[in-house]
């Protein structure tokens, strides 16, 4: 098991090196490749497999090799090495790997529904990977809100056949206003946005070292990939947009102050994080956006590679309230998760703050009032306040454990790859920064506009300071409401129910409904499965016959 382990790490580590030097080249000398394979021919009407090769999918594909090869190392140890189903965890993992992979150098539609749906069946394979109750539950979740995200990408195909292809990329500016939003409301789906936000905090149900690379760089991010590919100047300055990906960046900021478990704040953080994304792409900050999904893939990863090491100390407990102290038993890894955590909230001279910082700043450009703006602002002092409840819980704190609990950091595989995560996250952007030119744009601001964001941020870190110290301000039931996403699950099924009874006469349809598809398709399983029964316990003669009749055939 080990070796296996080990054989993919160092592969996919080199394809990583190759992939991201790749990436510069293309970037500095302006070049792409498109690699076009022709699958059938038939008249005039050809089906091809396209790969494109330019210096986003590659720099992109880099990143999301190397994540992979930490967290394989990662898992190695975290799993077991010679546990039954390590070794089917790894051959999960790296088929989630190939179907993202397959997203991203995809030029085209049919080609990015395979890796869009391998996503979703993965994901939910992984989500399940422990079997328990609450795990099936919250996979069922994840996979049926994913699909939803299907059905729109197969409609914009079934619609882009009238232009002629499904290589959108030469399509670009030909489209309708209809085919963005059914991709946008896809890509909403897949990025938990917030109206579908309800699944990604469920997704937490898998293996931690599965939530490091589905949170950083893999399914949440393939959404914003997407958008990024299907540019057009038809999509930015949407407004009604701009005010979904605000609303998701607050609400689940708001939601992560008054969370106790560990992983689910940490997925409130992604969920924000994607929320800014989505916000800067429709403001029209394309690159900024590209930028602020490299680097948070890199502190983001980190963030649950540290978690995990903290629930596998910890007996899996995942409860922040019975952590603490955790500085004195796992210096090492209480290290690095304070520089993910100060990443995270754009402490200067770190990896995320080269991103979010231009995002920011550059709302001032994007043409929106100043109460788009004040939201932005709003949104990183509250990153900043869960940022440093979380830090306080699990490592300022008393020891709130059992007593009886032998814990000491060791340098194994989990410690490398939690050590060289942590140097990314604070060289990575400010390295990326100089290779892509990003700060080239001259901006001048006031002295107290250019210190705000660095004042929201101390804000945002006393404000957490001061919450942790007081006792339970609002009754049980205000936790709840909150931990639980305000009960959007609830309100999704209340509303599917009024949409379907207000399109559809419920019992008319629940007649002809049953009778043409739940009790025909049985009876016609159940006469196939009989046909397939006599065939079966019948002489060689037949199939012989029908060896026959395939080779006349092909003949």
């Amino acid at each position: 098991m080990l070796n296996k382990y080990l054989i993919w790490f160092f592969n996919l580590l080199i394809l990583s090196m190759v992939s991201f030097y790749l990436g510069l080249y293309f970037m500095y000398t302006d070049i792409c490749f498109l690699l076009e394979y022709n699958l059938i021919g038939i008249n005039s009407l050809n089906f091809c497999y396209i790969l494109i090769f330019d210096f986003k999918s590659l720099l992109f594909v880099s990143i999301v090799l190397f994540i992979s090869s930490m967290v394989i190392l990662y898992s190695s140890f975290y799993m077991g090495y010679y546990s039954i189903s390590s070794n089917r965890f790894l051959y999960l993992v790296l088929l989630f790997i190939f179907s993202m992979f397959l997203m991203i150098m995809s030029p085209n539609l049919i080609s990015i529904l395979l890796g869009w749906d391998g996503l979703g069946l993965v994901s939910y394979c992984l989500v399940i990977y422990y079997s328990s109750l609450n795990s099936n539950l919250s996979g069922m979740i994840t996979c049926l809100t994913n699909r939803l995200g299907d059905i729109g990408i197969l409609i914009c195909i079934g619609w882009m056949m009238s232009f002629g292809g499904w290589n959108f990329i030469f399509y670009n500016f030909y489209f309708d206003m209809n085919i963005f939003i059914l991709l946008v409301i896809s890509s909403f789906t897949k990025s938990a946005q917030v109206p579908f936000s309800c699944w990604l905090p469920a997704a937490m149900a898998a293996p931690t070292p599965v939530s490091s690379l589905v949170h950083s760089s893999t399914l949440v991010t393939a959404g914003v990939y997407l958008l990024l590919r299907f540019f057009s100047n038809l999509m930015i300055y949407n407004y009604i947009f701009v005010l979904m990906g605000l609303f998701t960046m607050i609400f689940s900021s708001f939601c992560a102050n008054y969370e106790f478990d560990l992983k689910k704040i940490i997925a409130f953080s992604t969920l924000s994080q994607l929320g800014l994304m989505m916000t800067s792409i429709f403001m029209g900050f394309m690159d900024y956006s590209f930028f602020h999904l490299l680097t948070h893939a890199m502190f983001k990863s980190l963030l649950f590679l540290c978690s995990g090491i903290f629930i596998y100390y910890y007996s899996d407990n995942q409860d922040i309230r019975f952590f603490g102290g955790c500085c004195n038993f796992l210096p090492l890894t209480s290290s690095c998760f304070n520089i993910s955590n100060m990443a995270l909230c754009g402490i200067p001279f770190l990896s995320g703050f080269y991103s979010s910082d231009l995002i920011i700043e550059f709302s001032f450009f994007s043409g929106f009032n100043l109460f788009i703006v004040m939201i932005l602002y709003l949104s990183l002092g509250l990153t900043c306040c869960y940022s440093f409840r979380l830090v306080y819980y699990s490592l300022v704190s008393n020891f709130n454990f059992s007593p009886l609990n032998c814990m000491k950091d060791e340098f194994n595989f989990m410690g490398f790859s939690v050590l060289i995560m942590s140097l990314l996250s604070i060289f990575f952007g400010c390295m990326l920064n100089w290779m892509m030119n990003l700060d080239l744009n001259w901006i001048y601001f006031p002295f107290l506009i250019k210190i705000m964001t660095l004042f929201l941020v101390i804000m945002g870190l006393w404000i957490g300071f001061e919450i942790n110290s007081f006792s339970y301000l609002e009754s049980f039931n205000y936790y709840v409401f909150n931990s639980n996403m305000w009960f959007m699950m609830g309100y999704s099924l209340f509303l599917s129910k009024y949409l379907f009874n207000l399109f559809f006469n419920y019992y008319s349809i629940l007649f002809w409904g049953e009778y043409y598809s739940t009790f025909n398709s049985y009876l016609y399983m159940y006469k196939l499965s009989n046909f397939f029964q006599i065939y079966l316990n019948n002489t060689i003669k037949v199939f012989m016959i029908s060896y026959l009749l395939w080779f006349l055939f092909l003949l």
